[in-house]
C-alpha cells in the first residue's frame, strides 16, 4: 500500500482534531462509530479512503456543529486520485510532490520572498539557474525533473476555467539580484510584468528603504483551502519543505502576511519599481 499523500495526512489529522474536540479516545470514537480502534488510527492516519457520507456520520458523532468544515472534508474524499504530480513519484522528494497537490486544490495562495523570484512566477532560464546553484549538486538529470516539475506546478496560475488567485510579495533584493546574468535577469522581470497584467495575479514589493520588517528572513508560502481551518503555510527551508496546519500557526501567519503586506508597495507602483530595475540593469 502507498504511503499516505500530505493531503491525505492532512484529511486524517483533521478527523483527529473533531474526536479530540469531542473530548473522546480512539477506542470510545470506535464503539461510537461501531469499528475497532484501529480502524479510527488508520482513518487518522490517511491511510483508508472515506466517502463523503461517512466523513458526515463522523463528524455527528463527534458532534461537530461547523458545516462549512464538515462539507470541505467530505469534498476531499472525492479526491482521493493522483494527478500530473503522481509521474514524479520516486525522482523526487515527496514534500514537492505534496506541495504541487496542496497548490492544485488551493482556493488561492500567497507567497513572501525576500531573495528569490517565487517558484510559481519563476521563468524556465531562472529556475534553471536557481537548481544549478544548489549547495548539493545536482546531476543533470535531478536538474531537469526539478525544472519540468516547477515549470508544471504553475499551470495553476494558467488555467482556463478558473485560474487560481495569487498575490506575491517580493523584496527589492530579489529583484535586484541578478540571477543567471543580465538577460536572463531581464527576462524574469518582464515576466513578472506580464503576469502581473493578468487579473488574478497581483504582485507587491517591499523595498529597501523599509528596512527590517516582519518575516524578513524566511520565504512564506499561503495556501487556502476551502475553510480557514484547512488552509496551509508551507516554509522552504534549508533541509526541505515544512509544511504547518496547527491553529496558532496559520493565525501567527496570516498576521504576518498582512503586517507585510501593509508596508508592500501596490501594484501600480511595483510595476514601476520593476521598470526601474530593468532600466538600471
Amino acid at each position: 500500500m502507498r504511503n499516505p499523500t500530505g493531503r491525505q495526512l492532512r484529511f486524517g489529522a483533521e478527523l483527529r482534531k473533531l474526536r479530540e474536540r469531542a473530548g473522546l479516545n480512539a477506542t470510545e470514537a470506535g464503539q461510537l462509530l461501531g469499528i475497532k480502534q484501529a480502524q479510527v488510527s488508520n482513518m487518522e492516519a490517511g491511510r483508508v479512503g472515506m466517502s463523503s457520507e461517512r466523513v458526515r456520520q463522523v463528524a455527528c458523532h463527534y458532534d461537530c456543529s461547523d458545516k462549512p468544515l464538515v462539507e470541505a472534508l467530505s469534498e476531499m474524499t472525492s479526491q482521493r486520485t493522483g494527478g500530473w504530480w503522481d509521474q514524479y513519484r520516486e525522482m523526487l522528494p515527496t514534500s514537492l510532490l505534496d506541495l504541487a497537490e496542496l497548490e492544485h486544490h488551493a482556493q488561492s495562495l500567497r507567497d513572501s520572498t525576500t531573495a528569490r523570484i517565487p517558484g510559481l512566477l519563476q521563468t524556465r532560464e531562472y529556475a534553471l539557474e536557481i537548481f544549478r546553484q544548489a549547495v548539493t549538486e545536482l546531476p543533470p538529470p535531478d536538474i531537469e525533473h526539478r525544472l519540468s516539475f516547477r515549470i508544471k506546478r504553475q499551470a495553476v496560475l494558467f488555467r482556463e476555467d478558473e485560474p487560481t488567485p495569487y498575490k506575491a510579495i517580493i523584496h527589492e533584493a530579489a529583484l535586484r539580484m541578478k540571477v543567471g546574468g543580465p538577460t536572463v535577469a531581464r527576462q524574469q522581470l518582464q515576466h513578472l510584468l506580464d503576469m502581473s497584467e493578468r487579473d488574478h495575479i497581483t504582485l507587491h514589493a517591499i523595498t529597501f528603504d523599509s528596512g527590517a520588517y516582519p518575516g524578513s528572513g524566511q520565504s512564506i508560502h499561503y495556501a487556502h483551502g476551502p475553510v480557514p481551518q484547512l488552509d496551509t503555510v508551507y516554509l522552504d527551508q534549508a533541509h526541505g519543505l515544512a509544511f504547518l496546519d496547527a491553529e496558532a500557526q496559520l493565525h501567527k501567519y496570516r498576521t504576518l502576511f498582512s503586517r507585510i503586506e501593509a508596508l508592500a508597495l501596490a501594484p501600480e507602483k511595483t510595476r514601476d519599481l520593476i521598470h526601474n530595475v530593468m532600466r538600471d540593469m
